[in-house]
């Protein structure tokens, strides 16, 4: 414990130029007598650390003791310490290594380059999760989180079901997978595991896990696994089998350009790339995929007088029910 606080109080002197004791005493969580104390034993150690008396004193290091990375860039720099989402690293249980990784690579930096941290962070900011929702840290991700770090093999229970991702637990069943867990991914605030389970790789929701031990064996990974090409076919493949019937639409060239914005962005280019163009009133007839006629009922009514419903009769007979109430609203 006092070895890695000794360990970390050389690096913060090395970032800074000089730090208080009062200073240091909050960024070690320790009383100013600890800092005293500490300082003492660096010096002993043969750590050049100088404390100058008075009100405007503190500590330094003298006789250019540190490690310099002279070999990065300005830009280089800024772009490292844009590598970490603070939020996912903290869910991770990753957040205290990932600080002391970051004070470490300060102290290393060119005192030109000290700034780098700050510089990138006053400029960017990724809020990964969506719009009106509330993220929540699924409880099992740190341990989860641990076994992909250490290419240890869990036995897991995995709540599985029908429906769509993110709805209800009705009818969902639980099943028991021993897992290769390879990869993490967030996204829009949701937790998603990428495992190999036997000879095949398939991708599970951290919050449905219920339970998950870590097996004392680790597995062999396959360094042809390539974790951004296969979220990005996986999560292809989940959007598409989500589209499981077909609605004809006529759209005008205002609804043309919202309507990959009225559901799956995908779906909707490829269908009006596929259209027929336009007649001479400006609308062009489509064949939509969508998830079902209840969703595309929900969709599509954001369009408003920029669509038509063709068929089915029963999605066009709710359309014009719905602008039948709207006339009668506005009337």
């Amino acid at each position: 414990m006092r070895a890695a606080r000794l360990i970390k109080m050389v690096l913060l002197l090395q970032s800074r130029p000089a730090m208080t004791a009062a200073e240091l005493a909050a960024e070690l969580e320790v009383s100013e007598r600890t800092v005293t104390r500490d300082a003492q034993a660096l010096s002993e150690a043969g750590v050049p650390v100088y404390a100058e008396r008075g009100r405007a004193g503190g500590y330094r290091l003298v006789g250019g003791y540190r490690t310099r990375l002279t070999g990065l860039a300005r830009d280089e720099a800024e772009a490292l310490f844009l590598s970490g989402l603070p939020s996912a690293l903290r869910e991770m249980g990753l957040e205290d290594a990932a600080s002391a990784a970051r004070l470490k690579v300060s102290a290393a930096l060119l005192p030109s380059l000290r700034d780098a941290s700050s510089s990138a962070a006053r400029r960017f900011h990724l809020d990964a999760p969506s719009w009106y929702h509330e993220p929540e840290t699924p409880e099992l991700l740190p341990v989860i989180a641990d076994a992909v770090w250490d290419d240890r093999l869990v036995r897991a229970r995995y709540r599985r079901g029908g429906g769509r991702e993110g709805g209800g637990d009705r009818d969902r069943t639980e099943v028991t997978r021993e897992l290769a867990p390879y990869g993490l991914v967030l996204k829009a605030g949701v937790w998603y595991l990428c495992a190999r389970a036997g000879d095949d790789f398939r991708v599970y929701r951290i919050d449905r896990f219920t339970s998950v031990e870590p097996a004392d064996e680790r597995f062999e990974r396959d360094e042809a696994f390539d974790l951004p090409a296969f979220w990005e076919e996986r999560a292809a493949d989940f959007a598409r089998s989500l589209l499981r019937t077909e609605v004809t639409v006529r759209v005008s060239e205002s609804g043309a350009r919202r309507l990959p914005y009225a559901g799956d962005r995908a779906a909707a280019a490829e269908a009006l790339a596929e259209a027929p163009p336009a007649g001479p009133d400006g609308w062009r007839t489509v064949v939509l995929p969508v998830e079902s006629l209840d969703v595309a009922y929900s969709q599509l009514l954001s369009l408003g007088p920029e669509l038509e419903v063709m068929a089915p009769e029963e999605l066009r007979s709710r359309f014009a029910s719905a602008a039948e109430r709207l006339r009668e609203l506005y009337r």
